[in-house]
């Protein structure tokens, strides 16, 4: 009997030090040729990220390989399964940053806030003392965030150091508890490191991220709205980790919906509300080229 979520999905991540991450990239590159493996893994000198999918060996083989790695024993590693392919390819890619804040000299395995436990998020983010922090992009928090979260409308994560320069008196009002979240938990680390060196005592993460929190707490006992965007074909997860409703805007790859369809701005494959006035007729022409020649293959 087949399996009926064939495909095994990692997303992955260990802050760690590689004195030559390039030495690292053919190994990792032909290792997931060998089996098959789509997706797309950073290395740089702070460590490693990414999200690969295959069959459950291949996947298996990959991660086994990683935590050799110097630092990375303890990969963070969150599971999930698709019906398909959610990767078009693999790609194995030298940064300098495995995320990238934009900050000199932030070091999330030296300014270590503390981890909190899915269990036990819907408590510290209730005291009315926690200013509650969803570190993601915009067009992320849009189709679901935490109850109460703030969002800092930000269209990458490099924009997240000023953002918090700016907004932090505001924010504060006599608030001392500094709590953030992102989808996996790679870019909350690191913010959690920002904000430490930025002066703040208690500042707090969720372990795992949305995805680990939805996989872990039951519907009826959330906190959080909505779906959560993910960076494959699957676009967005539910409570259990269940395919979400969105699709991609194959223009601007901003998730959209049913009713975001339904929009006189919205044409497949060429535009929708959130790109519509961005892009130029130039660019929809050439957008609906492209969608024309996909038909035709």
């Amino acid at each position: 009997m087949s399996q009926p979520h064939p495909i095994k999905v990692a997303a992955l991540y260990r802050f760690a030090v590689f004195d030559e991450p390039a030495k690292l990239q053919p190994q990792i590159a032909d290792l997931c040729t060998t089996y098959g493996i789509k997706g797309t893994i950073l290395l740089a000198h702070e460590g490693v990220n990414g999200t690969i999918a295959g069959s459950a060996q291949g996947i298996d083989a990959v991660v086994a390989f990683l935590k050799t790695l110097p630092g990375c024993a303890d990969l963070d590693v969150k599971y999930s399964h698709a019906m398909e392919m959610p990767f078009y390819r693999m790609k194995v890619r030298l940064k300098k940053e495995i995320v990238t804040l934009g900050v000199d000299g932030i070091d999330p395995k030296r300014e270590v806030g503390t981890y909190v436990q899915p269990e036990d998020w819907n408590a510290l983010i209730s005291d009315p003392d926690t200013v509650l922090i969803d570190t993601r992009n915009d067009y992320e928090v849009a189709i679901g965030t935490f109850e109460g979260a703030i969002d800092p409308r930000t269209k990458a994560f490099r924009d997240f150091p000023q953002w918090f320069r700016d907004n932090r008196d505001s924010m504060a009002q006599g608030k001392t508890k500094f709590a953030m979240f992102c989808t996996g938990g790679i870019r909350c680390e690191k913010s959690t490191a920002f904000l430490k060196a930025e002066g703040i005592d208690e500042v707090y993460h969720l372990e795992g991220g949305i995805l680990k929190y939805l996989e872990t707490i039951p519907a009826d006992e959330s906190k959080w709205q909505g779906e959560c965007f993910v960076f494959d074909d699957r676009v967005s997860v539910k409570h259990g980790l269940e395919l979400g409703s969105k699709e991609l805007c194959r223009a601007c790859r901003h998730p959209i919906s049913e009713e975001d369809k339904q929009s006189a701005e919205f044409q497949d494959g060429v535009s929708c509300s959130a790109c519509f006035n961005d892009r130029s007729e130039a660019d929809r022409q050439r957008y609906a080229e492209r969608q024309k020649q996909i038909a035709l293959a």
